[in-house]
């Protein structure tokens, strides 16, 4: 199990990936994300999680940038959008996308949905990067098993990752059993289901136990879990608050309690029944 912010899992071309790091969905270009990417650099994160949606990648490359932390020592990683799906846009998009955060190599790209008729095309595009050697790891988000096998059945290079919404209320075991098996690392997005989580008493209850806050009880469940997990926040005080999960375990008993809480309910969207 991970003991500390800094502790990785080896993804299965060798590349190292924090467990824990810090998501910027909906926070907002300018300031904000600069000071929240900061707030979380300067308290140990070195993983960084945005995407070409959220339209804060000059923000968090700012953030990078005012940090003085050596580029190789962080994880940045973003992805691409649907409209930019398909071959040759895929490329495109990831210069564009380079040249916001003012890298020049992105440890993680990943296809953001899986957009009918266009993610085989958009995965070769992220083949060619990958072996150009633009990115460390490439990965698809929101990808059900189906649409893992339909990829594997085209991919010359497997998958790194997949990254899709997981929490108590959506254990989503089929695709974590399929992820393991294929060697695929499962992260977390909306881990603590956009604060719905925080008020279920079986989380509450397990937190006075431990003496941790019901948000702390479920990161330390996705780690324990071997998912990788990227809570966001804009408050250095929750940034610090959400990483200070390596001083305890939860219990079996704990974490079968926790699982038994799902109810295979979404806050996002079903990827198999999006239209964006």
């Amino acid at each position: 199990m991970p003991n500390s912010l800094q502790d990785t899992t080896t993804l299965h071309n060798g590349v190292k990936m924090p467990w824990f790091g810090l998501g910027v969905f909906k926070v907002q270009e300018g300031e904000e994300v600069v000071e929240s990417v900061k707030a979380a650099i300067r308290n140990g994160y070195k993983s960084i999680d945005t995407a070409a949606v959220y339209k804060n990648e000059e923000g968090v490359g700012q953030a990078i940038k005012d940090s003085g932390v050596p580029r190789e020592e962080l994880f940045i990683t973003t992805k691409v959008w649907n409209s930019d799906q398909g071959y040759e846009n895929t490329l495109q998009a990831f210069e564009t996308s380079l040249e916001k955060l003012g890298l020049d190599y992105l440890d993680l790209y990943l296809i953001h949905w899986p957009v009918a008729g266009k993610y085989k095309d958009t995965w070769k595009a992220l083949e060619k990067l990958y072996k150009d050697g633009r990115v460390k790891a490439i990965g698809v988000s929101n990808f059900h098993v189906h649409h893992l096998e339909d990829l594997l059945s085209i991919a010359e290079i497997k998958p790194m990752v997949n990254q899709i919404e997981y929490h108590p209320h959506l254990t989503q075991k089929e695709v974590h059993d399929f992820c393991k098996k294929e060697g695929i690392q499962l992260e977390a997005w909306s881990p603590l289901k956009q604060g719905v989580l925080l008020d279920e008493p079986v989380i509450v209850e397990i937190a006075e136990k431990h003496q941790k806050s019901p948000a702390q009880i479920i990161l330390r469940w996705d780690l324990q879990n071997e998912v990788v997990t990227i809570p966001k926040s804009i408050k250095e005080t929750r940034i610090i608050e959400n990483a200070d999960i390596f001083d305890f375990e939860l219990t079996s008993e704990d974490m079968e309690k926790i699982s038994s809480l799902n109810k295979n309910e979404r806050i996002g969207p079903d990827p198999d029944n999006f239209n964006f």
